[in-house]
């Protein structure tokens, strides 16, 4: 990269004010590249970026980073509007071309529309890094295999909060556990329902016979 951009369109990258940049010419701190004999000023993209902290783009790569945030239950649709708004403040502080994926549903859920989206962007090499505010937004458990699939597909894993510091990780984490719960009993007492209590009542009997 070698683009060459005006003092506005640097003082805007690094969020400064135009007089900032002739402060920091006139005290050596930020030189321009060129100054046209009508005293204008220019600047390299590629430095100024650095500088601000921001990606750089590289030619030919079309990838984009995606943000990924997701809730168990309806009513929690209040802390995925935080998630979003903590994923995109990020995102934009880095200077990050991003999409924004939300998702509704359990963590134990490998069926969610939004992940299903993901996973495909990701195997497609749309991807270029994947952001989440917590490892569990992902998944509650096996977020680990979709974190192999980021690797081998040179997908950057950002996680910007690594601990389990939110407030509803009690109740999210009850939820999920309520929702394997409810699989297997619906599976225990479903179609083999008979067989599996003549099974128990075996047990059952057993036990007391025990005593």
């Amino acid at each position: 990269m070698n683009k060459i951009i005006s003092i506005g369109q640097a003082a805007k990258l690094l969020g400064v004010h135009v007089q900032t940049l002739r402060n920091w010419e006139k005290s050596g701190k930020l030189k321009p590249d060129s100054i046209s004999p009508g005293g204008t000023r220019r600047y390299n993209l590629e430095h100024i970026l650095q500088l601000s902290g921001k990606e750089i783009p590289v030619q030919g790569d079309n990838r984009y980073t995606v943000a990924y945030a997701r809730v168990s239950s309806h009513d929690q649709k209040d802390d995925l509007k935080r998630q979003a708004q903590v994923l995109e403040l990020y995102c934009a502080e880095h200077g990050y071309q991003f999409e924004m994926i939300t998702d509704l549903g359990s963590g134990m859920n490998y069926y969610k529309k939004g992940l299903t989206s993901l996973i495909n962007k990701i195997l497609n090499n749309e991807v270029k890094r994947l952001v989440l505010t917590h490892k569990d937004r992902l998944l509650r458990f096996g977020a680990e295999l979709i974190f192999s699939i980021c690797e081998a597909k040179g997908v950057e894993v950002v996680i910007i909060n690594r601990g389990e510091d939110k407030p509803s990780f009690e109740e999210d984490l009850a939820k999920d556990v309520l929702e394997i719960i409810t699989v297997f009993s619906a599976r225990l007492y479903g179609s083999r329902s008979k067989k599996n209590k003549k099974l128990l009542d075996r047990l059952k009997e057993a036990a007391e016979t025990d005593r």
